[in-house]
């Protein structure tokens, strides 16, 4: 059944997947993704947890699958929760947790985690920057990544900051009326309010 509170998961997989296609792909926001995504090596989950001690549970399961298989076989996992984190600071207070979840699945040097958010705001920022939109999804995800996926990426791509210099100046371009035209999924849920951020 579907309600509010917990939305169709292959709804949530496909606008998932319909961002990482159209914008951390189509922009070349992420130069070493599209590798991976045409091999089919991008994994998507998508949590149904009513709390967060599930939703942490799933993470484990995620991390220790992540690092039990080979990355020929799994390159990467994108673990969305649609519900369970609606406001960016909730999420933010969650990522410690997350990270240490990483160091007690003793995979520390081996995976690490890249947040993604509706409402992502980097320090500094104004709610509404459109540098923030390089980490804005349409739910709130957690992108666990090889460490090795990241060494070999730096190798073609050494100078890692550039890519974000040039993230930043490619949709300080575009503005928000060039990204709302890539009509990439947003969150149907109401609490999502980003003119409300701190």
């Amino acid at each position: 059944m579907t309600d509010t509170a917990h939305p169709d998961i292959d709804t949530v997989s496909e606008h998932t997947k319909q961002w990482l296609e159209k914008a951390v792909i189509g922009l070349n926001l992420c130069p070493f993704a599209k590798a991976p995504h045409v091999k089919n090596l991008v994994r998507i989950v998508v949590s149904e947890a009513r709390h967060l001690d599930g939703f942490l549970e799933d993470l484990d399961r995620e991390l220790q699958l992540l690092g039990n298989m080979p990355a020929s076989e799994l390159e990467t996992t994108l673990l969305v929760h649609p519900t369970l984190f609606p406001d960016f600071e909730t999420f933010n207070q969650m990522l410690e947790i997350a990270d240490d979840a990483v160091v007690e699945n003793e995979l520390e040097g081996i995976v690490q985690i890249a947040p993604f958010h509706p409402d992502f705001q980097f320090e500094g920022t104004e709610a509404d920057d459109i540098s923030n939109y390089t980490n804005r999804s349409p739910y709130p995800t957690l992108h666990l990544i090889r460490e090795d996926s990241i060494a070999k990426a730096a190798e073609a791509f050494p100078d890692a900051s550039a890519i974000f210099d040039r993230n930043i100046a490619l949709l300080e371009k575009m503005g928000h009326e060039g990204w709302d035209k890539l009509d990439i999924p947003r969150c149907p849920f109401p609490h999502h309010k980003p003119s409300e951020n701190k």
